[in-house]
């Protein structure tokens, strides 16, 4: 599951996808309603690839999570809006070590929200095209890559007109100074 070029901004619902970057801020385009904005560096942004989860052995990766989240609900999750007591049971199911102290309410509702909106944005289909697509790369024939490499290499040189050479510059004396 790939989901870089996904950021959270503080203080700004919801998801967004970064389309360009600029001097002193990233175009973002959010997931909700599809306005693009600048994002600067003042506000505090971060990529879903380096967020993570307390448990109480080791941090779990945000990506890791939504893979788990996906084998359990395919079409959508509980709404963020369920009560709390729904959403930690849910939660316990696909991750049980999480820790409940390190863990907030808010960053539990927040986990769901974030799913479902990436559910309904086509993300993780979009990802599993990718993934499917790099594997079909992977699997083709190294004689066919060659035998097209070989064949289109003559007829790029033979495309390509030699560059005329520059007249070289000679250096005069000054009337400086004189």
């Amino acid at each position: 599951m790939q989901l870089s070029g996904i950021i959270a901004i503080s203080g700004r619902p919801g998801l967004f996808k970064v389309i360009a970057q600029g001097k002193n801020n990233v175009i973002v385009e959010s997931m909700i309603d599809k306005k693009r904005f600048p994002a600067y560096a003042t506000e505090r942004i971060s990529t879903l690839d380096d967020i993570s989860v307390f448990t109480y052995e080791e941090d779990v990766k945000l990506t890791d999570i939504f893979a788990k989240m996906l084998e359990l609900y395919p079409t959508e999750a509980p709404s963020h809006k369920a009560d709390m007591k729904e959403l930690e049971a849910a939660l316990a199911q696909f991750l049980p070590n999480w820790d409940q102290d390190r863990v907030y309410p808010s960053d539990v509702r927040k986990l769901f929200q974030w799913y479902n909106l990436l559910i309904k944005a086509g993300a993780f289909e979009v990802a599993a095209n990718e993934e499917a697509g790099a594997t079909k790369e992977v699997k083709a024939p190294k004689a066919e890559t060659k035998k097209k490499a070989t064949t289109a290499a003559p007829a790029a040189k033979a495309a390509k007109p030699a560059a005329p050479k520059k007249p070289t510059a000679v250096k005069t004396g000054s009337s400086r100074g004189k």
